[in-house]
């Protein structure tokens, strides 16, 4: 049974009218699948709230007391330029990494097989010490680190195909050998990192602009699949951004639904072939709404097998 979490205090984070990361973007997967039919194979539940201890198993202890010391009850503050938070922002932000930490439980006691996490804001871009680019807390990163301390895996993967590279991850575990990160990400692009990793634990494949769904495959078929063979993940994350699509404005490459249905499938045989077919995959970028609910649903469909 593929498992889908989310919770309605995600939607509760306003970052304004004209902010591309928006409420709309859950309502939008939450149609797709309804139209699609797949309401019928998913199994939905409500993400808990991430106890602050959890959280700070990736980020900076000071940083994670500083969010919550300065949640406002009204108004909105900027943690940083892109960054926003509302009186709503702390919970949907403990919703969403309670959310990874409930999709480990669930794979790891078999409730579940593969589970999607439907939620906001995204994480990817939230390093150690700060936020940034729309993240608050590394929803991906407290999950991960939350499965080595409470299942002691020794070989976790994170992949991440959004269009910007997430540097927030590799800054949380670019020295943790038990993790591999494989990040493939637009270059040169916002956050304008990623191009120089070096530690061996790090898979960047930097894509230039109007690279399409052939050029992806490709380059995906060199590099990050055989890494991750060789690895032989326990389990695979995913930090699912959808904004590479062709149809979304926010980026210049030109990947469509099959490109995603395809790395979910090739990332299902390597998460069955070493890891039970444990897959926790949590949302991040996809900013044009179509697309990226048509997107979640062919990622869905993939998991499914």
């Amino acid at each position: 049974m593929l498992a889908v979490i989310s919770h309605p205090d995600c939607l509760g984070h306003d970052v304004g009218p004209m902010h591309p990361e928006s409420a709309a973007r859950l309502n939008a997967i939450n149609d797709q699948i309804i139209m699609s039919g797949m309401e019928f194979v998913l199994r939905h539940y409500d993400a808990p709230m991430a106890t602050r201890a959890q959280i700070k198993l990736a980020h900076d202890p000071a940083y994670v007391d500083r969010v919550f010391e300065i949640a406002p009850s009204k108004g909105a503050i900027a943690l940083d330029g892109d960054t926003v938070m509302s009186p709503g922002t702390l919970k949907a932000a403990l919703r969403a990494s309670g959310a990874g930490i409930m999709g480990v439980d669930l794979v790891m006691k078999g409730e579940a097989g593969p589970v999607f996490c439907a939620i906001r804001p995204p994480g990817h871009h939230a390093e150690y010490d700060k936020a940034m680019g729309f993240c608050v807390f590394n929803n991906i990163a407290v999950a991960a680190a939350y499965a080595l301390n409470a299942y002691g895996f020794k070989r976790v993967a994170i992949v991440d195909f959004d269009v910007h590279h997430g540097n927030g991850t590799e800054d949380i575990f670019k020295n943790e050998p038990r993790v591999q990160f494989c990040s493939s990400f637009q270059h040169p692009f916002y956050p304008f990192t990623g191009h120089e990793s070096d530690t061996p634990n790090l898979v960047s494949v930097p894509l230039a602009a109007s690279t399409d769904g052939p050029g992806f495959r490709q380059a995906i078929s060199a590099h990050w699949l055989p890494a991750l063979e060789a690895f032989r993940p326990e389990i695979i994350f995913i930090s699912a951004g959808f904004d590479a699509h062709i149809s979304d404005d926010m980026s210049n490459l030109r990947l469509t639904e099959a490109d995603y249905a395809w790395i979910t499938a090739e990332l299902l045989k390597i998460a069955q072939k070493h890891g039970n077919g444990r897959i926790v995959s949590m949302l991040e970028g996809g900013y044009d709404l179509g697309s990226m609910a048509r997107s979640v649903v062919s990622h869905l469909k993939a998991l499914l097998g």
